[in-house]
Formats: structure tokens, C-alpha cells, sequence
């Protein structure tokens, strides 16, 4: 992990597109700023886990649900 400092209103470039700017410190609290192509989602980390386990959640299958429906299509 890359580790740096910076002071309000002060930047880090990611790649060539992508600026994260501090805006606002007001004790633990920071308030960054990101400027990224739209083609990029970003997602608080907690958010971004959501998505992820409602996509794992969404992709798994009973395997009953898929006997079902092979029965289904085998009747046809």
C-alpha cells in the first residue's frame, strides 16, 4: 500500500485521468474530491462489497432450480 500526505486543497493524479483532491478536513473527518472518466465507478468500500455480494448472491443457483427447468425444457 502506497501511503502519502497531503494538505487541503492539495492532489494525487491516478494514471493519467484520474484526480483525488482533498477539499475539506474538519478533524478525523475528510471530504475528497474525484475527478474520473465516467466509464469509472467508484463506490465508498462498504458499498462496493454490497455490489459484490449481491452479484455472488445472484449468480448462485440451487441446483433444484436448474433440474426444474432442464425437466421443463426436456418435455418440450
Amino acid at each position: 500500500m502506497l501511503v502519502l500526505t497531503r494538505k487541503l486543497k492539495e492532489s494525487i493524479m491516478i494514471g493519467d485521468d484520474i484526480e483525488i483532491s482533498v477539499l475539506f478536513i474538519d478533524g478525523d473527518q475528510v471530504k475528497l474530491g474525484i475527478n474520473a472518466p465516467k466509464n469509472i465507478d467508484i463506490h465508498r468500500k462498504e458499498i462496493y462489497l454490497s455490489i459484490q455480494q449481491e452479484n455472488s448472491n445472484a449468480t448462485q443457483t440451487e441446483a433444484n432450480a436448474i433440474d426444474s427447468l432442464s425437466t421443463l425444457f426436456k418435455k418440450k
